[in-house]
């Protein structure tokens, strides 16, 4: 139902239709989706079209992550302080480390400070006040998928 609606906006009995169920037990379903904030409803008069909201989803492991605190010295690299918190393996190139294992975690990683997404390495990022740093490991899912056959 979910994969359904993030293809785009549907009428509730619509969304029933394609998915061979009743309205009710539909509507049920709507309401579960609905309360965790997985979607949103709008009325008009007695139609029902539902939308999927996706960041709610994106942002569900989130809520997993472990959290620590560090004080490291004014003009301190993020590198630095992450260095004070966790097992860090780097690789160098030119003159930026980048991120690739997290407590022996490999992968891809992004870094966030104070919500917005940073745009230079971390160790060329000097630290001057107080600041939330959130590391996001890139993880392949899949967005789309083509089957290609050949004739």
């Amino acid at each position: 139902m979910f994969k359904r609606l993030l293809k785009g906006e549907v009428h509730i009995s619509a969304l029933a239709r394609e998915m061979q169920i009743s309205v009710p037990v539909a509507a049920r379903h709507i309401r579960i989706l609905q309360k965790a904030g997985l979607l949103e409803r709008r009325e008009f008069g007695r139609s029902h079209v539902l939308t999927a909201k996706p960041e709610r989803l994106y942002a569900l492991p989130d809520a997993f992550a472990d959290s620590s605190e560090v004080t490291p010295p004014r003009g301190a690299s993020i590198l630095d302080a992450l260095k004070q918190t966790c097992a860090v393996n780097t690789r160098r190139i030119g003159a930026k480390e980048y991120l690739v294992s997290i407590d022996g975690k490999e992968g891809f990683y992004l870094y966030e400070v104070d919500g917005e997404l940073a745009d230079i390495a971390m160790n060329q990022y000097k630290l001057s006040e107080n600041t939330e740093i959130k590391l996001k490991k890139l993880i392949p899912i899949t967005e789309k998928k083509v089957t290609v056959r050949i004739r």
